[in-house]
């Protein structure tokens, strides 16, 4: 898998582009997995999976987070790796290290709680006797979404099938996906199917209304998704010179692609909204 936008080779898939809280995650995932298997005989699995006969009727609330760094399978857990570490630094450069990790667990904690839904009005029947949901699929559809939604342009190249799709229509594939699998009973796994529908609609409810109604009208898209390398030509080169303002300017750019755009304040993005404004009248 890989992925491009323009002409920004490295930024994206590299490991020197690794994001904190990201790497974080994947040496989590990976360590609590393989340490499960070779020290604790699987009673990490046991602690942390999410069921909803444990977890709603036992009081066992902490499967709602815990579950999402639990996985049953060598290849369940590099997939969700593989995904993480190709698409979780981009949310986590928009949001800022803290939001993007809030917004990864709520994802996922959407996912499980959209799985006890669906179980409960019997689309998902057996979900309540011994079934148990585990991985970190739920938070990376969330950000599947919420990259979606910033840059629905971004390119995709899949390894298998060897295709190239923009994250809007990889975005609604794989919804398309998860809703076939659930209504069809494809795959056998409808309850992973649905806690990665969950976690998607968490991702988007965030995106769509955090957003818009935290930035004061900056609209989600892909013009106005990326850190500071398509901000900033957007209010430089200036017709005069304001020392002062272009010093200003160029900390709330530093504050953007340290922290997310969550991170200003409203006189900050005032300032970068006039800032834009002037320059491009």
């Amino acid at each position: 898998m890989a992925m491009t936008h323009g002409k920004q080779p490295g930024e994206i898939g590299t490991m020197d582009q690794l994001t904190p809280v990201v790497k974080a995650l994947l040496i989590l995932n990976l360590a609590i997995y393989f340490g499960d298997i070779l020290f604790f005989d699987y009673r990490l699995r046991r602690f942390g999976a999410f069921s909803i006969e444990s977890a709603i009727f036992g009081g066992r609330i902490w499967e709602f987070v815990t579950f999402q760094f639990i996985h049953g399978s060598v290849g369940h857990v590099l997939f969700n790796s593989v995904g993480l570490f190709f698409f979780g630094p981009w949310m986590e450069r928009w949001w800022g290290a803290k939001r993007f990790l809030g917004f990864y667990l709520a994802s996922g904690v959407g996912g499980a709680a959209f799985f006890v839904f669906l179980a409960y009005v019997g689309i998902l029947p057996n979900a309540s006797e011994d079934s148990v949901l585990v991985g970190a699929s739920a938070g990376i559809y969330g950000i599947l979404i919420g990259v979606a939604m910033i840059a629905p342009s971004l390119r995709v190249s899949l390894l298998f099938p060897p295709v190239t799709l923009t994250m809007r229509q990889l975005a609604l594939a794989l919804m398309v996906i998860s809703v076939g699998s659930i209504v069809l009973k494809l795959g056998g796994n409808e309850g992973g199917e649905a806690g990665h529908l969950g976690g998607a609609i968490v991702g988007f409810l965030i995106m769509r209304y955090v957003i818009s109604g935290s930035l004061g009208g900056l609209r989600i898209g892909a013009e106005r998704s990326a850190p500071r390398r398509d901000i900033a030509p957007k209010i430089r080169p200036r017709t005069s010179v304001d020392l002062q303002g272009e010093s200003e300017i160029d900390e709330i750019l530093d504050k953007i692609s340290r922290d997310g755009f969550q991170s200003l304040t409203d006189e900050e993005r005032d300032l970068l909204h006039r800032a834009a404004n002037k320059d491009q009248s």
